[in-house]
This record gives structure tokens, sequence and C-alpha cells, in this order.
């Protein structure tokens, strides 16, 4: 594994999303399951995990607090708060000051830690951002010492740049992968400007990028690969970074006709990580075998520039005029 800096902090430059530890949208992960996939990703190296408050409405992150009592070295949690809305919580109550401390507290409960690494807000709605009073309220708990690090996790390139305007961002998340390549034409010099980090996530398009999908493929009914395919529950953006299913399996199989080897998954990381302003890339896992498969991907050699080249030709052509959602 090799890492990277956040802010000083020298992070695994492949991190482990949570939101599969939830149970909610990707199927059911019972706790063996997920203590073995957060085990694995450690003993790899791992040492960078991202959740949010609403990943199974606080079951990732109480499984991931129960967990970090078994490990005897330093693991950094990011957390993500704005998206709740059970009882005393809701849009816009979750942005003022009171609001986002009564999340951030959730958080340290669940997460049994007196601070947290770094807290973002999650996908909020981009008139909040533009306001910024969010951002004040941030500088606020960073004073308490509720929070070390804040950031905010974004959909658009838009919402990216509003947030590197902010004196004190420290991380930016964003969809970066394959099948969403020009982000990095429109933020990625500003956030190394800035010093800010750049947390990829989405990175196998749900995993697309994986090549093992075929059209016929189905999804449970509890998995938001099934229920938002079309942006029916939330931004289509989100699920498949937008491509329509049945044609991002044809895609997906032509990339995979370019990629050095069948490591599809592993190679598709690489790509991310081949761009030096990049901090770390959190895919998810719902299995021991993606952790292995994915944290893998940091031993690997670049890719050649021509290659660079032909995949991003391919995105231009065939596949940014198709994207769905806002981004």
């Amino acid at each position: 594994m090799h890492y990277r800096s956040f802010r000083g902090t020298d992070i695994s430059e492949v991190g482990l999303g949570t939101w599969q530890l939830g149970s909610s949208d990707w199927g059911v992960v019972n706790d063996d399951e997920a203590f073995s996939i957060l085990k694995s990703f450690t003993d790899a190296g791992g040492n960078f995990i991202d959740t949010a408050d609403v990943y199974g409405m606080g079951i990732s992150e109480r499984i991931i607090g129960r967990f970090l009592k078994t490990v005897n070295k330093e693991i950094f949690v990011a957390t993500k708060l704005g998206r709740r809305s059970d009882e005393g919580f809701g849009w816009p109550a979750n942005f003022t000051y009171d609001g986002m401390r009564k999340q951030v507290e959730s958080s340290l409960k669940n997460l049994d830690l007196p601070q947290l690494f770094a807290e973002q807000l999650h996908c909020i709605p981009t008139d909040e951002l533009r306001k910024g009073d969010v951002f004040n309220h941030f500088r606020k708990l960073q004073e308490e010492k509720l929070i070390k690090h804040w950031g905010v996790s974004v959909e658009t390139s838009e919402e990216a740049l509003i947030c590197l305007e902010q004196e004190g961002l420290a991380s930016l998340q964003i969809i970066f992968n394959l099948f969403r390549q020009h982000v990095a034409d429109e933020v990625f010099a500003k956030a190394k400007e800035r010093d800010v980090a750049l947390i990829i996530r989405v990175p196998l398009a749900s995993g697309l990028l994986t090549g093992k999908f075929t059209e016929d493929t189905k999804f449970p009914e509890n998995d938001h690969r099934n229920f938002n395919a079309n942006g029916d529950a939330f931004n289509a953006g989100e699920t498949f970074s937008g491509i329509e299913f049945s044609k991002g399996v044809e895609l997906s199989r032509e990339i995979r006709s370019l990629l050095p080897d069948e490591r599809m998954a592993q190679w598709s990381i690489r790509w991310i990580l081949d761009h030096p302003e990049v901090t770390t890339v959190i895919p998810g896992a719902s299995k021991v075998s993606q952790v292995e498969s994915n944290v893998a991907a940091s031993a690997l050699p670049p890719l050649p520039g021509d290659l660079h080249s032909k995949l991003r030709s391919l995105y231009d052509k065939r596949i940014k005029p198709i994207i769905r959602g806002h981004f």
C-alpha cells in the first residue's frame, strides 16, 4: 500500500467506502462480514475509512466504532452529515449550527471517538453551499475540537468550485472514474493549488467497471442499483455514474478490451491513482475478495500515456454525451 498526504497526515491511497456496511442500499452485510471486510482492509495497510451517518442510519458508523477497538494502529475515519430526515432532523434544520452540531455529536457517539478526523457535508443543496453559513458552522465546530478537518462531498464540478473558494476546506469528495473523466479538467488543478485532498468516490461506477456484469444481471430489491438505476430515488449520477445500465455493460466491455489484462477493477482504480492530484480512492466492498482486489491496485504500475489517451478519446466521444443526472 502506498500513502498520500491529507493535510500532513499520510493516508492510504486506496481507502474503504462503507456505504455497503449500512446494509440498506446494497443488500445486507452482516456484522461478521463487515468485521472481516474492515480487518482485511487494515491488514493490507489501509488506514482511511469513509462513512456517513445515513448509511443504515448509524449502522455503518457503529460497526466501524466497534472495529476500531480491535486494532492497535491509527485509523482515520471521515464521516458525513446533512442528509438525515429522522425525528429531529431534516432540511433546512440540518444546515444550522445546532443541527450540524447534533449530527456531529451523533457520529462521535456512534464511532465512540472524542474527535472526528474529518466531517463532510453530504451532497447538500447547491444553494446552501452558495450561502456559505455551513462553512462557518464547520469552523466553529473545529474551534470546539469536535472535528479536526472538514470537507464536502459534492455532486457537480460547479459545487466543487464553490467549495474551493472557502478558506479551511480540507477535502473534496467527488465522483471520478472512467465513466466520469472530465472532472479532472475542471477541478483537480485548483484543488492541488489549495492543498485540498481529493477523495474519489464511486470509482468503479457501482460495479460496472469490474467487468463482471452482463445485460441480464439483476440486483436485490433493496440495492440502489435496482431502485435507483434510472434516478428514481436520488441523483441518477450516483448509480452507475449516470450511465444507463445495459449501455454501461457494453461500454465496460470496450474499456476492458483496452486494458493490459483481465483485472479490470484494479486497472480502473490504478487509472484514477495515475492522477497525482488524487489523495485517496474509496471503493466499497461487500465481501473480503473485493477488498483484496481493490487494495492490490496500489501495487500496479501506472498505465502508459497512450492508453490514457485512448481511454479519454472513448470517454469524450461515446460516454460523456450519455451521462444522466446532474454532474
